[in-house]
Parts: structure tokens; C-alpha cells; sequence
């Protein structure tokens, strides 16, 4: 079983077929990567298949052909066909670099000469791999949906699409991002986005959810504490920014920090180095902070809640995500694709929406955003009894939609109808009393009186 950090750790193959030269080269690179071996080249195909790992290391002499490059240098092409992003480091012997040079114009990454230098070896593994999360990162940014999707999020509307062509720009840095939006609308989606998009997508996302946490905890959440440090702290504990090593954390909601754990969290993000809770050990952390908020943080600065500087620092970048009610079209394709997966979910036959309810999708404003849309559509789909959602399964606030509402002649009529029943019950059916309190002739309230088949009071 896979423990959680071999899980981080990045795939690298080692194909050498002499046994003790490939212990000491695992044992060398083990904390930086899973290892995986093989010792021909029938057996790193294998592994290949199976493991797809990013990374090998390749001595081009293997058997049955161990005096020549012959096998390697198949082995090198079989690997990039089967996966032509794949980092190959071949290994040659002394005065074999025309050899090299040539599997590295098959496709190899870089090589190295044998003795291996195990140092050197670490630097070129640690540019190929961060070259591979590159090229994987620009290679998922260049595909355009054509269906409306992106990384699990759904829009054709132009404001989205903006958000999209934001996410593509950033994935591929460092740099910090503030999403912005109100509650509902999508900011955690969005995070995940940049990090699957991102050099880091094998690694950990850890969304933090700031406001869940109470005050008196989050500090010891983020940065972790050590035995002893509080009452209950009976044992070392790391803290979720400790545990995203090498990954993307998610500050979400972040403008409900504490002003002291904002001072800690600013000195983080300056030199990347934590304290723990009670101690006093400096540990080195390698990751990205992304932060989402859907609070006003410059009128919070002005209010002296937020820090300045810690809003610069992770502002880098601001991502604002629109409201559902400003993306026209894009509730209505949610609408559809909420009501597809939960009829699956839920075992219903339910195969869309009647016109009055895409109507009433329409003119809802959303207050809750997305995340409302989702639930009105689930519980619609639950409680349809035919096939198509109708608005009364919607349950939306607000009474009927706009597309059952009465024209205006109509609501005129109808209050017309009313007010005269009222004024003639008032006056016990007097119909000169009840004409004079109406403001109008008896003829006329005769007249009015047919018009609406009321009864003849006469």
C-alpha cells in the first residue's frame, strides 16, 4: 500500500542491470523520488506500462546486448513512443559520448557518464522534472473546451471564459492569486484549476478552510505544534502548510485570519520557512499559497482588520469570479448538468427542464450562486413526478416565475374584479352606496358588474 509521502514523491525508473550499481543509485535518490527498478529491458517496459513514470535513468548497455548501446537505445525508443513526455537520462561509459549524444537525438533528456556522479545526477533529475511539469502545464492550458467545461467548471459566458484565460496565465508560476467572488460562485474550483494546471498537479492540494476553523486552533492547523505547546498537545503535530510540502494550499476565506496569525503567515510567505507551535526549529517549505475571499479585504485594511502588506503578498494576481446572475446563458447549461448527474445519482427518469422552468431559472437572481443553483436542482429532481422539471419543483423564492405571471390587462382586470366585490360586500350589495364609494355611476358598476359575471345584486 501507498504510503501518503511515496504518493508525493514523483515516479522514476531505474533500468540497470547490475544490481549493486542500482542499490546504491536508489538508496542515493530514494528521499526524492518512488524508485522503481528493472534490470532489462523487457522488465522496464513493464514498469513502464504499469507505472508511467516521469523520469528514468537509462544505462544504455543492457543484456543480452551489454557490450553495446543496441538495447538501450531501443529500450530509449520504445519509452517515447509509449509516452513521448517522459525525461529519459541515459547512462554511458567512458569515451562513449558520441553514443550519448545520439540517444540524445533520439529523445533523451540529458546523460551522464559512468561512474555516475550522484550529485549531478539529483540536479539533472530535479531540471527534468521540473521541465516535464512545464510542458504537461502548457500542454493542458492549450486545450480549448469546446463543450463549455474547463477542469471541472462549466461556462461559455464571456466573464467566465476571462476567468479560464486567467487560470491558463498563472498555472504555469509561482506567483500568489487572490480569488475573489461571492459566496457560492465557484473561488474553490477555481484554485484546483490552477493547481491541476500547475508544475505541482502530483502533488497535494490542501484546501484550508479559515472560517470553519475556530480562532483558537488555526494557528496550530497552519503551522502545526509541538509536544507540550498548549494543554492537549500531548503529541507532535504537523500543520497543513507542512504537510502540502512540494503542493498548493488554498487559504480559503482568508480576510477571517487573525491579525497575529496574519504576522505569522506574512513571514511564511516572505522566506518560506514555518515554526511550529512551541518550538523553535526553522523548516523549510516548498509550496504555493492561493487564497480566495468574499470579503471586501481593501475596505478590511481600511478598517484595520487586514494587513497591507499581506494582502500585496497574495495579490500577486487577482482572480475575480462573476456572480451566477451575471453569466446569461451559463445557468441554464449548469442547470442542465446538475439535473444529468443527479438523475444518475438518484436513480431518477428525469430528462430535463419544461419551458416555464428554464424560464424561472432564468429570472431567479441567484443569491446563493452556484452552489444554490445545485442544490435547487437536486432536490427539483428528486421531487419531479414526471419527466421534466416543472417550477414548482424548483422551489424557488419569490412565488411564481416571471413566465406565469399575468399580463398587465390581466392583473388590471383582476383587481378591477376585486375591488368591486369588496365595495359591494362593504355596502351589503347597495349598489348606489358601493358605485359612489367606487368613485363611479351605478350604469358604470352595472356595466362592470357583467363584465366580470359577477352576480346581479338587483
Amino acid at each position: 500500500m501507498k504510503t501518503e509521502q511515496s504518493e508525493r514523491r514523483p515516479a522514476l525508473l531505474l533500468v540497470e542491470d547490475d544490481a549493486e550499481i542500482r542499490e546504491q543509485m536508489k538508496w542515493a535518490l530514494a528521499s526524492e523520488y518512488t524508485v522503481l527498478e528493472a534490470g532489462d529491458r523487457r522488465s522496464a517496459m513493464a514498469a513502464v506500462r504499469r507505472e508511467a513514470p516521469r523520469l528514468v535513468v537509462l544505462d544504455l548497455g543492457l543484456p543480452p546486448a551489454a557490450d553495446s548501446a543496441s538495447e538501450g537505445l531501443a529500450l530509449l525508443r520504445e519509452i517515447l513512443q509509449f509516452d513521448p513526455g517522459t525525461k529519459v537520462i541515459v547512462v554511458t561509459g567512458n569515451g562513449e559520448r558520441a553514443v550519448a549524444l545520439e540517444a540524445v537525438h533520439r529523445g533523451a533528456c540529458d546523460y551522464v557518464s559512468k561512474p555516475a556522479d550522484l550529485k549531478a545526477l539529483n540536479v539533472i533529475l530535479d531540471r527534468a522534472h521540473h521541465m516535464a511539469g512545464l510542458e504537461e502545464a502548457l500542454r493542458r492550458s492549450q486545450q480549448v473546451p469546446t463543450d463549455g467545461t474547463f477542469c471541472g467548471m462549466i461556462a461559455q459566458s464571456p466573464a467566465m471564459q476571462q476567468v479560464f484565460e486567467a487560470v491558463r496565465r498563472v498555472a504555469s508560476t509561482e506567483v500568489s492569486v487572490l480569488i475573489a467572488g461571492e459566496s457560492g460562485t465557484g473561488k474553490e474550483l477555481v484554485a484546483r484549476a490552477i493547481h491541476a494546471l500547475s508544475p505541482k498537479a502530483s502533488r497535494p492540494f490542501v484546501p484550508i478552510h479559515c472560517a470553519a476553523i475556530p480562532e483558537t486552533l488555526l494557528e496550530s492547523e497552519l503551522f502545526g505544534h509541538e509536544r507540550g505547546a498548549f494543554t492537549g498537545a500531548d503529541r507532535q503535530q504537523k500543520g497543513r502548510l507542512e504537510v502540502a510540502e512540494g503542493g498548493t494550499v488554498l487559504l480559503d476565506e482568508v480576510g477571517e485570519i487573525t491579525l497575529p496569525v496574519q504576522v505569522k503567515l506574512l513571514r511564511f510567505l516572505e522566506d518560506h520557512q514555518l515554526e511550529r507551535v512551541g518550538g523553535r526549529e526553522q523548516i523549510k517549505v516548498n509550496l504555493r499559497i492561493l487564497a480566495a475571499t468574499n470579503r471586501n479585504l481593501l475596505a478590511d485594511i481600511a478598517e484595520g482588520r487586514f494587513r497591507e502588506d499581506l494582502f500585496y503578498r497574495l495579490s500577486v494576481v487577482e482572480i475575480a469570479i462573476p456572480p451566477l446572475r451575471e453569466r446569461g446563458e451559463d445557468v441554464l447549461l449548469l442547470a442542465r448538468a446538475c439535473a444529468q448527474r443527479f438523475s444518475s445519482e438518484l436513480n431518477q427518469r428525469v430528462k430535463g427542464f419544461s419551458p416555464s422552468a428554464l424560464q424561472a431559472l432564468r429570472a431567479y437572481a441567484w443569491p446563493g450562486n452556484v452552489r444554490e443553483l445545485d442544490n435547487k436542482v437536486q432536490r427539483a429532481v428528486l421531487m419531479a413526478v414526471g419527466p421534466t422539471i416543472e417550477p414548482a419543483d424548483l422551489d424557488l423564492p419569490g412565488g411564481a416565475p416571471a413566465a406565469d405571471l399575468p399580463t398587465l390587462r390581466e392583473a388590471r382586470a383582476q383587481l378591477e374584479k376585486e375591488w368591486i366585490q369588496r365595495a359591494l360586500l362593504a355596502e351589503n350589495g347597495n349598489i348606489s352606496r358601493a358605485a359612489e364609494q367606487l368613485g363611479i355611476s351605478r350604469q358604470a358598476l352595472y356595466d362592470l358588474i357583467n363584465k366580470h359575471g359577477l352576480d346581479n345584486p338587483r
